[in-house]
């Protein structure tokens, strides 16, 4: 009996051992820094010579939905201008419509969740109010992700464009050069700026809507810079160069502030979320307790004057900590 305990407990010990190492071996393989520089590397390939979804449409048409009548109430409600300009700033392949319809179900989910957690009626709604910004929020900031990223490519491509124009390109290559090496997002926001040039827009037309369709301030200086240059003349090679040293100048100072920010953003995380996490907390180990808050009126005042104060220290907080460069 004790030798098969301790044959059984070996047994045990060799397959976690086994267990382990297959874990690593499958880590490694999958999620190590080498198997990382490799999937970026064929993402890279993939994104220069694939067609399809990250191609970009030349088309000036958008619908805010594809049921017409759908789209001709949309038409009539105000922002929805705005709101479709930001999807497309986003790089997301929503329409207004199913944005409308992500935060219907969102903010009903949040509605849903807290009855579920036997919270009041009023809290529910206010669960709901609190859920329903959450799409809006994941557009900016796939927005702020997609246009931080156009940013950091645009040095690069400038740097490209100059090296072709002095190996004797004309300037409609240098951009057609952009779209077909350089990788996502730039690469199809170049592809689009040529294909409008090459199906006979003028390029102070096309040049200005690829600065309507990507928000960024060193792509407008860009932008400014190449259509001065083609009304005045010069060295376009060495303009472009001097550009692209000053976009690195600035994603450097950007990159130090936002280093020396990162203790106050965190605070600001914090300190906004932890009066909702604690309340919820309360909630779920003692429900009565917190019971007096929506049952009173003045507990109900009290929350109105919390959540307003906490309002205007988030936005303080933000103001503090937002540094433009």
């Amino acid at each position: 009996m004790g030798t098969l305990y301790y044959i059984f407990g070996i047994a045990i010990f060799i397959a976690a051992a086994l267990l382990v190492e297959g874990a690593w071996i499958w880590w490694s393989a999958n999620r190590g820094s080498h198997a990382q520089r490799l999937a970026k590397r064929l993402d890279s390939l993939s994104d220069v010579w694939s067609s399809g979804a990250d191609e970009f449409s030349i088309l000036k048409q958008r619908v805010f939905s594809q049921s017409p009548g759908f789209h001709r109430l949309l038409e009539q409600m105000p922002g929805m201008p705005s709101l479709d300009a930001l999807l497309i700033h986003s790089g997301l392949s929503w329409n207004v419509a199913r944005f409308v319809a992500t935060t219907v179900v969102v903010a009903f989910a949040g509605f849903a969740v807290a009855l579920f957690f036997r919270f009041p009626v009023i809290a529910a709604l206010g669960a709901a109010l609190l859920c329903a910004p959450l799409p809006l929020l994941y557009v900016l900031r796939a927005k702020n992700k997609r246009l931080a990223r156009i940013e950091q490519q645009l040095p690069d491509a400038i740097d490209l464009m100059a090296r072709a124009l002095r190996a004797g390109h004309a300037f409609p290559n240098t951009i057609k050069m952009v779209g077909d090496e350089m990788t996502q997002p730039i690469a199809g926001e170049f592809r689009a700026l040529f294909d409008e040039v090459n199906y006979g827009i003028s390029m102070q037309e096309a040049l200005l809507s690829l600065a309507n369709r990507v928000p960024s301030t060193d792509l407008k200086y860009l932008v400014i810079a190449v259509l001065i240059q083609r009304e005045t003349g010069g060295n376009l090679a060495e303009l472009l160069d001097n550009i692209s040293a000053v976009i690195r100048a600035r994603l450097k100072l950007f990159g130090t502030i936002r280093v020396l920010s990162a203790e106050g953003r965190l605070s600001a995380w914090i300190l906004s979320l932890l009066p909702f996490a604690a309340a919820l907390l309360i909630q779920l180990v003692n429900p009565g307790f917190m019971k007096v808050l929506w049952s009173d009126p003045v507990g109900i005042k009290m929350i109105g004057a919390a959540i307003m104060m906490m309002v205007f220290g988030i936005l303080w907080m933000r103001k503090i900590i937002r540094i433009r460069v």
